[in-house]
């Protein structure tokens, strides 16, 4: 089970995001999209796989 405080923190981030105009969102989901293909790129030179949801 998650500790209070960490549900009380992410509340708080959906919220925060939630809050930001859509031109923001939109730079916010594309840091982490970056974040995450930085994350999974794999050693050998390969293309990381595309980590969206619904992009299968």
């Amino acid at each position: 089970m998650a500790d209070p405080s960490d549900e009380a923190q992410g509340l708080w981030l959906v919220r925060a995001f939630l809050s930001l105009p859509p031109e923001k969102r939109a730079e916010v989901i594309a840091f982490v999209e970056d974040l995450v293909r930085a994350d999974t790129q794999p050693d050998n030179g390969q293309e990381a796989p595309d980590v969206r949801p619904g992009a299968d």
